[in-house]
This record gives structure tokens, sequence and C-alpha cells, in this order.
């Protein structure tokens, strides 16, 4: 029987949204194994959009579920609208949106606070004891919400990790447990069901972050 597998989206574009090599890899790979797929989205504001070009913010306002339905091809729904007894797992892709819209990681580091939504949703799951899947960044989702928990964001002694070693070092703040991955593999938390993989938190070519998530997508689904 296919598993039926939701991914949380935060936008589209690394930069202020989800990242769409990140969330293409994810949304290939569960094809690949017969998944059937609903994707969400928060109907929130995003916290700022950035010009992609320029790499600066600029006046705008957007949407992230608005934002998301491009990277869905229009088949998206409102977070609110997820029921955890219709799915068998969750994940999420990475950019800084999971840091930005999700949670606001990226400007207050582990003092951050969880959207109420998203923390409803991973509660929910992990209540169930249904996996939960997370790359790049957004693997600092599990550690504000589940104290203790194990996750990876890459390998704090190697240089193609630039940002690891201070994002293990928050990680390991919160009372969790960062262990060092490099970008083809992925670390599962058996206790909690968390699943995590790198993915551009490596300067990696994208054929080793395609693969690397990869592997965190089949972990997610043995353990579905």
């Amino acid at each position: 029987m296919a598993k039926r597998v939701a991914v949380v989206l935060a936008g589209c574009g690394v930069f202020d949204g989800s990242e769409i090599h990140e969330a293409s890899a994810i949304l290939v790979h569960l094809s690949r194994h017969q998944a059937t797929v609903k994707i969400f989205a928060p109907n929130i504001d995003q916290m700022h959009v950035v010009d992609h070009l320029k790499g600066s913010p600029t006046e705008e306002k957007r949407n992230v579920l608005v934002e998301s339905a491009r990277l869905a091809r229009g088949d998206i729904q409102d977070l609110s609208e997820l029921n955890v007894k219709e799915l068998d797992a969750i994940i999420f892709p990475g950019g800084f949106g999971a840091a930005k819209n999700l949670c606001s990681w990226a400007v207050q580091g582990k003092d951050c606070s969880v959207n109420e939504q998203i923390t409803a949703v991973l509660q929910a799951f992990h209540a169930d004891k249904k996996p939960i899947g997370l790359c790049c960044i957004s693997p600092v989702l599990a550690a504000k919400v589940f104290p203790g928990c194990e996750v990876t964001v890459g390998h704090d002694k190697d240089p193609r990790y630039p940002d690891v070693p201070d994002t293990a070092e928050a990680i390991s703040k919160l009372g969790c447990k960062h262990i060092c991955k490099h970008v083809n593999e992925a670390h599962v938390d058996e206790k909690n069901k968390i699943v995590s993989t790198c993915a551009f938190m490596c300067k990696a070519p994208l054929h080793e972050i395609f693969d690397g998530i990869g592997v965190m997508v089949q972990d997610v689904l043995k353990l579905a």
C-alpha cells in the first residue's frame, strides 16, 4: 500500500522560502517510491521578500501559501487542513523560509519561536509515532519542539559545511544531540522517528545533495 506523505513548504526560493532544488528532490524521490503526496503550507505572510538576483530584501509583501503554490504546481492546501490521521509521514524541505517563516531561527537562533501551526503538526505526528523528515536548516524545528532529539545539519569538522559548527552548537545548547553526517547520508533518530540530512548546508554538487535527500526520504518511508 502506498505511503501517504505530507510535504510542508515555506514559500518559493532559497532566500525567503523553501529551497526549490530540495523540494523538487523530495518530490522526485517520493514519486520514485510510489508515495501518495499532499503538499501544504501555512497561510501566513512571509517574514520578508528577497530579490534573488540582487540578494537583498524588497518592499514587497508575499504570502507563504500563495508562493508555495508555485512549487506545488497549484496543487496545495492550507496547513490548517492537514489531518495527521490521513497521513503516514511528513517531510520539510529547507531554505531560509524554514528559518524565517516556519520559525524565527534566522534572526533569533536557539531563542527562536516556532509557528504555532508548525508546532502542532510536528507534535501530532510525533504523538502518533509517525516519521518526520527534515533537511538543510529545517532540523532546527525538531530541535526546538522536541528537546533531547537527535538531528544532523551536516559535519562540523569539514570546510564544505561552513555554517554547521555554529548551528550544531546551538542545537546542542537546546539539549538536543547533533550527529555529524556527510551530504550523502541521513541520520535516523529511532526513538523519535526523526530523519534528517544536511542538503545545502554542504557546499556540494547538486547530485550529491539530491542523493542525500533520497537517503532521507527512503529512511522516512521505512519508518512509516
